[in-house]
């Protein structure tokens, strides 16, 4: 029997001043979540702005991150594109290099698009990978997409690929939701996106985390999705992030806590969070975790 999840690093993605990947940085990122109770690191999901990643540089930031001692089998590697062949490309990228699951969202452009729709875009994709399709991770967060992934399309996917889907990462915010997929698919490694709702759903037999705050707060998000440990304020935390948006506040806090600034840049068309709600963001962060920020 495979052991839990566990928590997994939804690292973000540090640009230089021409726009490109700062690979060392990536890789001294992946490496303090790892070290500090991360079971690995989910490459180029939503917090690493993965829908912004061409082709090329994924081949060349994973090449590196395993030639730098990371091994594959701490490595999810994020796959948010529309076309079908897109998506085959790109896990089969991962997959061939041995990385442990694909977290692999819906196609988003289409808006209101039926389960039956949905069935068989991800059919498609299951079908060009053939013999390498495998360890996929399905991604709900139709607060980004639009595009929700019902309980009953789970299932159904899962019957149809047994050998291929193995989870759902669960960001939809939505706790009935949550509780009826942990009810529903307990065969399922059920992961939850929200850390306002982690430790709850671990209780509930999910088996951990792919989140952003692991970035900036690992050890704490570790407690919350390997033992279930409530944290009022990492709760109260996540509420005040909302506040802003989600991608450049976490990377202006983790060039705070890094001292360096290239992780503020992020990839249009997000623009990086100004100096102004930076300091009440930080400010908030410091009040909570007085340790972290000093």
């Amino acid at each position: 029997m495979k052991e839990n999840f566990g928590l997994s690093a939804a690292l973000a993605t540090p640009f230089d001043a021409d726009g490109e990947i700062v690979i060392p940085g990536v890789i001294e990122q992946a490496k303090h979540c790892i070290a500090n109770g991360c079971k690995s690191v989910t490459l180029f999901g939503t917090t690493g702005e993965g829908a912004s990643i061409g082709m090329q540089e994924r081949k060349q930031v994973l090449a590196a991150m395993i030639a730098a001692g990371i091994a594959p089998s701490q490595i999810v590697m994020g796959v948010l594109v529309d076309a079908a062949e897109d998506a085959a490309a790109q896990a089969g990228q991962a997959l061939a290099q041995g990385v442990r699951n694909i977290l692999l969202a819906p196609p988003s452009y289409f808006k209101n698009v039926s389960d039956d729709g949905l069935f068989k875009w991800f059919a498609a994709v299951f079908t060009m990978l053939g013999a390498h399709a495998r360890d996929v991770i399905v991604y709900n967060i139709p607060s980004v997409t639009m595009v929700p992934l019902s309980v009953s399309l789970v299932g159904r996917l899962r019957a149809a690929f047994p050998d291929v889907v193995v989870g759902v990462k669960d960001s939809s915010g939505d706790w009935p939701y949550t509780e009826t997929l942990l009810k529903t698919h307990g065969d399922l490694i059920i992961l939850i996106g929200d850390e306002r709702h982690l430790a709850r759903g671990v209780r509930l037999g999910g088996q951990g985390a792919i989140s952003g705050m692991a970035n900036l707060l690992p050890r704490e998000v570790q407690a919350m999705a390997e033992q279930g440990a409530d944290d009022a304020n990492v709760e109260r935390f996540v509420d005040e992030l909302l506040n802003y948006p989600v991608i450049p506040s976490i990377k202006a806090i983790l060039a705070r806590l890094t001292d360096d600034e290239s992780w503020l840049a992020v990839r249009p068309p997000l623009v990086s969070m100004n100096g102004q709600d930076s300091d009440k963001l930080f400010a908030s962060f410091g009040a909570l975790f007085r340790a972290k920020a000093a």
